[in-house]
């Protein structure tokens, strides 16, 4: 996915002011990752997994950084392996059906 500047600025300013909205403090944002994978996701599934998946990494990195387990950063980048991983497996019948033990934040 190719962005202008002004478009990657905007996009980082928005993050910030939605973290803060959000009240999720010290977080930055690595949007070109979230927007790989929901860009990847909207291929392989649909264009609406895109923002689903975006939104489920979301939520599992902060079960995840919440529980204690890891920090933000290393929920976020575990959640996204796990998804990028689906990805991969995409040609089984149903994602997942490879067993998706331990992959649980």
């Amino acid at each position: 996915m190719t962005e202008s500047n002004d478009e990657k600025r905007e996009l980082s300013q928005w993050s910030r002011s939605l973290a803060e909205a959000l009240q999720i403090l010290d977080l930055e944002v690595e949007d070109q990752t979230i927007l790989d994978l929901a860009e990847k996701t909207s291929g392989a599934v649909s264009p609406s997994a895109g923002p689903i998946s975006a939104f489920l990494v979301g939520f599992a990195a902060g079960q995840g950084a919440t529980n204690g387990k890891t920090s933000v950063e290393a929920s976020v980048n575990s959640a996204i392996n796990v998804a990028e991983r689906l990805l991969e497996n995409e040609h089984n019948e149903h994602w997942g059906r490879g067993g998706w033990a331990g992959t649980a934040q």
